[in-house]
């Protein structure tokens, strides 16, 4: 019962004030009104605010994804252009290496020209083998195939085969002395090294 006379006595007393300063009671009210208006609006603000910055660094990683796929798109296209370009130089490869036999052949027919003894019809039949192997050559040479292996070259590794080394007079040390057998590029890559003898 006291309790309830002390909130009665306590609300007169609010009463008073308000009815001695009603102004003051105005701000004080006008004041809670404020500052429970501000909360939520300073919650909304803080939230707008936050989800901007969640907007922008997902901007962010949207465009990194972006940058990624079109340089992933470049490398692929690269890639591809590049296969293409290994599929169109090397296609005749295997070609090529069957007419080496053929071009061999028709060398060592040429060879047994000069062993042979002339006479009319073998004349006329060594000249067309020596067209036919011209214009073979000459074919060949068209799609990039080139003959490798010369007497007096510098020996390579890369290019060349060694059978034997011996000590040659008239060539220095890694020349090429005696080429056995041609060998072959198709457009810069070996496609058969030059079996050769080398001077020591």
């Amino acid at each position: 019962m006291e309790k309830k006379m002390s909130d009665v006595s306590e609300e007169k007393k609010v009463d008073a004030v308000s009815e001695e300063n009603p102004t003051t009671a105005a701000e004080a009210q006008a004041h809670d009104l404020e500052s429970m208006n501000q909360d939520p609006l300073e919650e909304a603000i803080a939230r707008v605010q936050e989800l901007e910055e969640q907007l922008e660094e997902s901007n962010k990683r949207v465009q990194d994804v972006q940058l990624r796929s079109r340089a992933e798109v470049e490398n692929i296209r690269r890639r591809a252009e590049s296969d293409v370009e290994k599929a169109h130089n090397f296609a005749l490869e295997k070609f090529s290496k069957e007419l080496l036999e053929v071009i061999d052949n028709l060398e060592r027919a040429l060879e047994a020209k000069s062993q042979t003894e002339e006479d009319e019809s073998i004349k006329a039949v060594f000249a067309g083998v020596e067209l036919t192997y011209k214009s073979l050559i000459a074919t060949v040479n068209k799609f990039g195939i080139e003959a490798v292996g010369a007497i007096g070259e510098t020996f390579n590794p890369e290019l060349h085969q060694a059978i034997s080394m011996q000590p040659t007079e008239g060539f220095s040390a890694n020349q090429i002395t005696q080429v056995l057998q041609k060998g072959y590029l198709l457009n810069g890559r070996v496609i058969r090294p030059a079996m050769v003898m080398v001077a020591a």
